[in-house]
């Protein structure tokens, strides 16, 4: 199957890559604030939300930082997105998905509550998924916190988050939480530690996120490979609620996203599928550096809005 070559946008932005070395190779600290920096460099600037507010859940491990943002400031009941950020396990914040949270909650016209889980190295396996259960198990129960009585929950996450949305998708199905998962919304997911994909071959170097780098996270993050908890795909996706997988075409992580929805189709999940053409990881929040970008996450929008909408009416 033949590749796409580069849009536009996306070569200027690799080319000027091109010049910088590796953030991975970095201090882990100094990784972390240049990641921050080009995150706020390559970003749409974020606009202002009625609702922005800061809070904690309860853990066994301690508190979990989350953040709301609504484009309301009361609200009736209805579902509730919570957004896992990715970063590779070991970068991001609530900060740096903070712009693609905010368009999240104005294009859906839902609450988003973004989760700040813990990180690797200083948290390893399983901290980020004990973390993403935690939270979406109290976000169900709409603790007085939230002001907003929540009736179903929508997982989504990029790249580590889409893997994390994923491992809590499964934990809710199999033992379920207050108010029930009424969709998914893994974005070019990383879903199998133990297997390596030609996508990982093919795009190895010179589209923004390596191989390299990908083994760097993986050895920050310590996962149990063959466990699903870090490789959701090797565990059974049948009573997986609906959902979108979205890849990028020129991604080391690809086929695992196209693994992964494939193993939802056969597991006879309601699965929509939609692959950006053209385009590298991280596409989404990138908008300001690639513009083609918008049309993207207005793409996701359409499909997700009525497999949101059949959910809700069908609960």
């Amino acid at each position: 199957m033949s590749v796409s070559e580069p849009r536009p946008d996306v070569k200027v932005l690799l080319a000027m890559a091109a010049d910088h070395p590796p953030i991975h190779e970095a201090p882990l600290a100094e990784a972390r604030a240049t990641m921050s920096q080009i995150g706020l460099m390559l970003d749409s600037p974020s606009v202002s939300l009625a609702m922005t507010r800061d809070m904690a859940c309860p853990s066994t491990s301690g508190e979990i930082t989350l953040r709301l943002l609504d484009s309301r400031v009361e609200r009736a009941p209805g579902p509730a997105v919570i957004y896992y950020h990715g970063g590779g396990f070991v970068m991001g914040d609530l900060e740096s998905h903070q712009s693609l949270c905010i368009e999240v909650a104005r294009a859906l016209d839902l609450p988003v509550i973004v989760v700040g889980y813990r990180l690797a190295p200083e948290h390893p396996w399983p901290a980020a998924p004990d973390d993403a259960e935690a939270a979406a198990r109290w976000v169900a129960t709409s603790p007085a916190e939230l002001g907003r009585s929540v009736t179903g929950l929508i997982l989504a996450g990029d790249s580590a988050g889409g893997a994390l949305a994923i491992v809590t998708a499964m934990a809710l199905r199999d033992l379920p939480a207050q108010v029930p998962v009424i969709a998914l919304w893994p974005i070019y997911p990383t879903t199998d530690f133990s297997s390596d994909y030609p996508s990982s071959e093919l795009f190895a170097d010179g589209y923004l996120l390596t191989r390299s780098a990908m083994h760097w996270f993986s050895e920050q993050y310590a996962p149990d490979k063959v466990d699903w908890r870090a490789s959701p795909l090797l565990g059974d996706q049948a009573g997986m609620p609906p959902t979108l997988v979205v890849t990028a075409e020129l991604d080391v992580l690809r086929d695992e996203g196209r693994a992964f929805a494939a193993a939802c189709v056969e597991a006879g999940v309601d699965t929509v599928f939609h692959e950006a053409r053209g385009t590298i990881h991280g596409f989404l929040t990138m908008r300001q550096a690639l513009p083609s970008a918008v049309h993207d996450l207005d793409v996701c929008f359409e499909k997700l809005k009525p497999m949101i909408a059949r959910a809700s009416n069908s609960a």
